[in-house]
């Protein structure tokens, strides 16, 4: 089995996005960046340096729906599209999708207690789309199976920063191919995503993605090959650190709530006063984030209002 890093630009603020090509009983490319130009000519590069070009990918799997992760799914013509079932509905994306997207949304802004004149997010919030493949998945990949033509390469789900998010671990070599799960330098995003079932109700990505952290801690890992940066080899070390920080945020926000009866965008203001108005979705999620996680922590109660307007306090 030979592992081969393709290192792709991305305009997105976090930088450059990883790529990874196994060699096995098939040629398999792990997320084919985003939808520009720059990406493209990046990823053919880096085929070739392994002496390849786009027609030999025998199939494209996706550790989650990202646009910068899911650029170029249809840029390969003679490979299968692999991932979790989640990543469907946002390749498709029809228009029963963008009605869900944005009733989703701007359920979520009303009652976070946006004000009306900055519901325009909603439309802000699909800016990203438009970088994002356009092609359904050839087969859904879920917790339990291995890659096709890999099979020492296991599916694991990983939720919280998407949830469509895989990772893919080889107990032989104990190296995890971790797309967003652990990045070295910086701690990834629990996203606030419509659930593929609306019945479900919203999604609580930080605890998916807290859960998901402590798993690894109990897997023999020597190496985890991130979506962005460089790989992670002190895997227990870092994790650990990111999880206190993250009881540390927790409570950062439940001292602000200890002040008086808040609403999740008036604590975005404050936990995040020179970020929010530039990246409101960013902020709403993640301080919605320290609010799912403050009330499983059964720090502070929650109580709807008449306009629908959910208001936190400290018990």
């Amino acid at each position: 089995m030979t592992l081969h890093k393709i290192i792709i630009p991305t305009p997105f603020a976090v930088g450059d996005v990883n790529s990874y090509l196994i060699q096995g009983d098939m040629l398999t490319l792990i997320d084919a960046g985003p939808k520009t130009p720059e990406a493209w000519l990046a990823l053919k590069a880096g085929l070739k340096e392994f002496g390849a070009e786009p027609k030999d990918v025998d199939q494209v799997v996706l550790t989650h729906h990202h646009p910068d992760h899911s650029g170029w799914v249809d840029g390969f013509e003679n490979a299968k599209l692999y991932g979790h079932p989640y990543n469907d509905p946002w390749l498709r994306r029809d228009q029963d999708f963008f009605d869900y997207h944005d009733a989703f949304y701007l359920e979520r802004l009303k009652e976070e207690g946006v004000p009306g004149d900055l519901h325009f997010w909603v439309k802000k919030m699909k800016r990203p789309l438009n970088l994002m493949g356009n092609r359904p998945l050839d087969m859904f990949i879920n917790e339990g199976d291995t890659l096709p033509g890999h099979t020492e390469w296991q599916v694991l789900e990983t939720l919280g920063h998407a949830q469509s998010h895989l990772s893919f671990w080889n107990a032989q070599t104990r190296e995890m191919i971790g797309g967003d799960h652990v990045i070295a330098t910086v701690s990834s995003n629990p996203l606030i995503e419509p659930p593929l079932d609306p019945a479900l109700g919203r999604p609580k990505s930080l605890l998916q993605y807290n859960a998901s952290l402590r798993r690894l801690l109990k897997m023999p890992i020597d190496v985890i090959y991130s979506g962005h940066g460089e790989e992670v080899r002190n895997v227990n070390e870092l994790i650990t650190s990111r999880l206190t920080k993250q009881h540390q945020r927790a409570m950062k926000t439940l001292g602000i709530i200890g002040k008086g009866q808040c609403t999740v965008y008036e604590l975005t203001k404050e936990l995040f006063a020179h970020a929010y108005e530039k990246e409101l979705g960013l902020t709403l999620s993640e301080t919605i984030g320290q609010i799912d996680y403050l009330l499983e922590d059964g720090s502070i109660i929650e109580q709807l209002s008449k306009d629908g307007i959910f208001y936190y306090s400290k018990v």
